[in-house]
């Protein structure tokens, strides 16, 4: 069996597993999944669809948006949530990397 060389110190790493800690929640990987379907969306679209309170819902894409999984953009009254692509890249870059070690 082959051993992993560990780098815990590998700053990219560490963020993609902050990342993978946000993404790590069901209703979070709900959500994502959503905005992924459908591209630009905007929150009532989601909590509306996913039969989710308002509240937990704004909870969700607030974490999110912390960790930069998410991009947003106002129109009028609404805020439409996307997928930050090429942040999802370089934590999957960052994995493979680690996982080739």
């Amino acid at each position: 069996m082959r051993k992993a060389k560990v780098n815990l110190g590998n700053d990219k790493l560490q963020v993609s597993a902050e990342i993978l800690r946000a993404i790590a929640h069901p209703l979070r990987m709900k959500i994502l999944e959503f905005i992924d379907r459908n591209g630009d969306t905007h929150v009532n679209k989601i909590y509306n669809t996913l039969n989710l309170e308002q509240s937990i819902t704004s909870q969700h894409l607030r974490i999110l948006r912390n960790a930069d999984l998410v991009t947003t953009r106002r129109e009028g009254k609404f805020i439409y949530y996307s997928i930050n692509y090429d942040k999802v890249g370089v934590v999957k870059e960052s994995i493979t990397d680690f996982l080739e070690q």
